[in-house]
Parts: C-alpha cells; sequence; structure tokens
C-alpha cells in the first residue's frame, strides 16, 4: 500500500509547487535574475501566468509513477533490513537503516526521473533560450543589410513534453534523455536519505504520548520541515543539474559535470551552487506538508478498509 499512499501523496505534492519550481529553474540558469522577485515579475511580464507551467504535463502524469516507487522503495527495502537484520519486519528501524533505506529509494528513481527532469528543464528555459539566440549580434555591428522577415517568427523548438522527449532522444541520443543524470544521482541520494531519516526523528517527537503516531498537525510539521531540510542538502547538486540538462539548447557550455561546478564557480563565484536554494526551502515546506499528509492519510484509510 506504500505505492499507492505514495503515488497519491507525489500527485498532490507536484500540483502545490510547479509554479514556483519553474522560478526556481530559471533563476538556477539564468545569471540575468537578481532574485526571486525579479524572476517572477520578469516571467508574468513576458509570459503571463502560462509561463509558470510550462512543462507540467509530463511531471504530472509521471509523479504519481516515481513517488510511488520512492515510497514503496523505502518501506520495502526497510522491511527487508528490519528483517535481515533484527528477525522481524515489525522491528523499530535504527535511524542508519532509515537512512540506507532512503538512500536507496533516492538512487532507484533516478532512473525514471531524468528522462522527465531533462524535458521539464527544456521546457522551463526553452523561451530564454530563444531570445538569447535572437539576440546574437554584437553591440553596434548590425547586419549591413538588414533584411525583412518573410514570415512569422519561427515558433518555439519544443511543443510539449513528448515532442521535446522525441527531439532529445534524435538530436542528443539515449544520452542526452540522461544528461545531467550524475548530478541527479548525486543530488537524490542522500537528499532522499536526509528526508525520510529527518521525518522519522521529527514524528517521533512530536507523537503525543501514549499515542503511536502523530496527530494531523505533527504530520504538517514533520512533513514540511523534512521537504526544507532534504532540499538544503540537494540544492548545489540541483544547481548543476539544472544547468547540464539546459545546455542543450545552440552551443554546448558544459563538458561534464566537474566542468559544469568549475566554471559556474569560477563565472558566478561559489555562491552560485545556492542559487534558488531561499526558493526551494519555501517551496519544500508547504509541498512536502501535503505529501506527507496525503501519504499518511492514504495508508490509514487502506489498513482501516482492510
Amino acid at each position: 500500500m506504500d505505492f499507492v499512499a505514495g503515488a497519491i501523496g507525489g500527485t498532490c505534492g507536484v500540483a502545490v509547487g510547479y509554479p514556483l519550481d519553474t522560478v526556481k529553474v530559471r533563476i538556477q540558469t539564468e545569471p540575468k535574475y537578481t532574485g526571486i522577485w525579479h524572476c517572477i515579475r520578469d516571467m508574468y511580464r513576458r509570459e503571463r501566468v502560462w509561463g509558470f507551467y510550462r512543462g507540467l504535463s509530463l511531471p504530472v502524469c509521471t509523479v504519481s509513477l516515481v513517488s510511488s516507487l520512492s515510497f514503496g522503495t523505502y518501506r520495502h527495502c526497510l522491511t527487508h533490513i528490519c528483517r535481515f537484520r533484527y528477525g522481524s519486519a515489525e522491528a523499530k528501524p535504527t535511524r542508519t537503516d532509515i537512512t540506507l533505506s532512503g538512500f536507496t529509494s533516492g538512487l532507484v528513481r533516478v532512473f525514471l526521473t531524468s528522462p522527465s527532469e531533462v524535458a521539464k528543464v527544456r521546457l522551463q528555459t526553452q523561451t530564454q533560450q530563444r531570445r538569447r539566440s535572437s539576440a546574437s549580434w554584437p553591440l553596434g555591428a548590425p547586419p549591413v543589410c538588414p533584411v525583412p522577415p518573410a514570415g512569422p517568427a519561427p515558433g518555439p523548438k519544443y511543443r510539449g513534453p513528448l515532442h521535446c522527449l522525441a527531439t532529445v532522444a534524435r538530436e542528443e541520443g539515449l544520452q542526452g534523455l540522461y544528461k545531467g543524470s550524475v548530478a541527479l544521482l548525486l543530488r537524490d541520494g542522500h537528499s532522499f536519505a536526509t528526508y525520510f531519516l529527518s521525518y522519522s526523528i521529527l514524528s517521533e517527537w512530536l507523537t503525543p504520548s501514549g499515542h503511536s503516531q502523530p496527530d494531523v498537525l505533527g504530520v504538517l510539521v514533520a512533513g514540511g520541515c523534512a521537504g526544507v531540510l532534504a532540499w538544503a542538502v540537494a540544492t548545489p547538486m540541483d544547481v548543476i543539474k539544472s544547468r547540464l540538462q539546459a545546455d542543450g539548447q545552440g552551443q554546448q557550455r558544459y563538458r561534464g559535470l566537474l566542468h559544469c561546478v568549475v566554471t559556474s564557480v569560477r563565472e558566478e563565484g561559489p555562491r552560485v551552487l545556492f542559487k534558488g536554494l531561499t526558493l526551494n526551502c519555501c517551496r519544500a515546506f508547504p509541498v512536502n506538508m501535503v505529501v506527507f499528509v496525503a501519504y499518511e492519510a492514504a495508508l490509514r484509510l487502506t489498513r482501516g478498509l482492510l
């Protein structure tokens, strides 16, 4: 039932957090933005509300599967560890057991999330890429004989998530769909270990005496704080992941993960690795409140029915 409950929780979470995720990706991939509100105002002025929901359809379709895999793998791994170490699946796991199970769930999900992350980032950033390419003439050196355009300006390169995936696969091969996957592995492994461990610890602290589980308020607080801590750990690799995945439109800048890290830090300073941290944390609290409340509610409902 953890697979089902995880799917429900993940779907609820993406509905809450997607607009801020788009802002986060723009801030991480575009040096021109000086802060969250600058990015929001610029996006709204240029693209209106629709701009905040670019690439949403694919995450909505895939997030239930990915969240189901994350929560189900975590519980399945934890059950097997307890059975192996203590002889019973019902034994209370240690914090090491929880950390290892969370780390495993983070690694497993990467194989499903990498293609959808590539499509999401490309769709979220393609407006900027088009503007950048259209302004490629050096300052003060326009064409000698400007020719008026023969027709309307070309539309966006990617017409939607599926078209984006097909285009990337055709132009860049299978490796294009898994661009930034090493950074994604480094991001999700330790962030999901932090995620489940902090939720477990906080839930235990917030459980009223005489009860075995926290109440709804306890789940809300524990889930929100767990999300904030996980994103605090994940943000540096999330920045690198976003830059690598966006780096397929036009001229390619980065040769790999280390080159991306070195180039980004050299050009923008060490602070670049924490771009979007405030936004990630602001987004993570309400999103993961919803995720864990929906997850726990679904689990308790199904246990009651069974």
